[in-house]
């Protein structure tokens, strides 16, 4: 059975526009995988915490030798990288505030990179140590930025998750969506084609 799973980071829960993209792909993806599921984690319904020095030093120790607020950080770490290691195919929805990614999904990003479990450090650099899997980003913007200095959001995610293994990774933008009914209809509606493509 092919696992999805469906990460949502929009503030809005499932109004917002990044989080409905991923919905479309993941109702496309599951009519074309007879007996598929989909795992979702909405980040603003069951936010993660922001990484603490102590929940960072408790990842590096023996479990053992945690403290109970330590052992607690790691299983939340732990669920997260579970869905993960899990999922067969990922899809991200990520609005871009203020230039960069929600906060919430930043915290799911330091929960997930743990030295050791989901990559390593060697002397050419980090090698990854999840298995590779397609991940598919669809970028919600208000403005136009992609292939601009202004997309801060590109090159980091993509970077994070080639630090874990995961180097198959496809972005959908759907940008302009505070510029005009017009502008943000047709970027919905070129995302919504590209969603049909990538699903089949």
């Amino acid at each position: 059975m092919k696992t999805l799973l469906a990460i949502k980071s929009s503030l809005f829960n499932g109004s917002g526009q990044s989080s409905k993209l991923v919905d479309r792909f993941a109702e496309q993806w599951l009519s074309q995988h007879s007996g598929g599921r989909v795992l979702v984690r909405d980040l603003a319904s069951d936010p993660v915490p922001h990484l603490s020095a102590d929940a960072f030093q408790g990842f590096g120790q023996a479990a053992e030798k945690r403290s109970p607020a330590q052992q607690a950080a790691a299983a939340i770490s732990d669920s997260l990288i579970a869905e993960l290691k899990q999922a067969d195919i990922v899809a991200i929805g990520l609005p871009m505030y203020n230039f960069t990614v929600p906060s919430t999904f930043k915290a799911w990003m330091d929960h997930v990179a743990r030295a050791g479990v989901t990559f390593e450090y060697t002397e050419s650099g980090p090698r990854g140590l999840l298995a590779a899997k397609p991940v598919y980003i669809f970028a919600a913007r208000g403005g136009q930025y992609q292939g601009t200095d202004a997309d801060t959001q590109t090159g980091l995610v993509r970077n994070f998750l080639g630090m874990l293994g995961l180097d198959d990774v496809q972005f959908v933008y759907a940008e302009g969506l505070a510029m005009g009914e017009e502008t943000a209809q047709r970027a919905l509606a070129e995302a919504d084609e590209q969603i049909n493509r990538l699903a089949a």
